[in-house]
């Protein structure tokens, strides 16, 4: 790790200090600020390579296959990794950065999911590329921020050699309720036909988001992808809930 990298972030966190996302203690070297997280946290955040539904990507627990909810249910998208659950810690870690604006976590967050491509088969990933799912008409404007559209900028800076792949912009998302109001039967038709390609799409892509509930909002974009040309649509998620 090339430590003079990360220096900045440990003048920033010296002048701003945010502390540690899930235990608050100071940062005290450039990589714990960079990845805002300490030492003593950070090995508690890996990803587990257990057996996964082939579909939605929650570890599964005596299923094979796929989980009992995705027996009961069809997507637009091929396959998608679930990497964390949104409980305890992991809770913390995620709020800390989507509504307490913890940046740092950012960089944690852009490493994961880039450690998450290697969850899928070696055969299945070929030539994608990724795509961020689109945040709500005029949330950046009003809150100055979109969680997703963060990690998007921090992926584009990410080369080939690190293990990212070239970053695609070719969604939208039109006027809709927030998912996170709505019950999980709502959420399935919210954003039906609320997502819309606005430009060529690859025949290859990965989707990427913060937390997978109901799948509704990765069914969405899936949707208008394989409606706009996509072959193949995989999606990596930070959070399963």
């Amino acid at each position: 790790m090339n430590h003079c990298v990360h220096l900045p972030a440990l003048l920033r966190e010296y002048l701003f200090p945010s502390g540690c996302a899930s235990c608050g203690r100071m940062l005290l070297d450039s990589e714990e600020a960079w990845y805002g997280l300490c030492r003593d946290c950070m090995p508690g955040f890996v990803i587990d390579r257990e057996a996964r539904c082939a579909l939605c990507g929650r570890p599964l627990i005596s299923e094979q296959g796929r989980c009992l909810s995705c027996r009961e249910r069809t997507y637009h998208f091929d396959r998608v990794m679930t990497l964390f659950p949104y409980t305890g810690a992991y809770r913390t870690l995620l709020r800390a950065y989507k509504f307490g604006k913890h940046r740092a976590l950012g960089n944690f967050f852009q490493e994961k999911l880039i450690q998450g491509l290697s969850l899928f088969p070696a055969s299945l990933l070929r030539n994608p590329v990724w795509i961020p799912v689109p945040p709500r008409p005029g949330k950046i404007k009003q809150t100055g921020w979109d969680q997703i559209e963060y990690l998007a900028r921090l992926l584009e800076r990410t080369s080939p050699q690190e293990g990212s792949l070239p970053l695609y912009r070719c969604l939208k998302r039109l006027p809709s309720q927030s998912q996170k109001e709505l019950s999980g039967e709502n959420r399935k038709t919210n954003l039906l036909g609320r997502i819309r390609c606005t430009k060529k799409v690859p025949r290859e892509v990965v989707l990427f988001d913060d937390v997978f509930t109901t799948g509704s909002t990765m069914d969405a974009c899936a949707a208008a992808l394989k409606g706009g040309g996509a072959e193949q649509v995989y999606g990596v998620c930070l959070f399963y809930d």
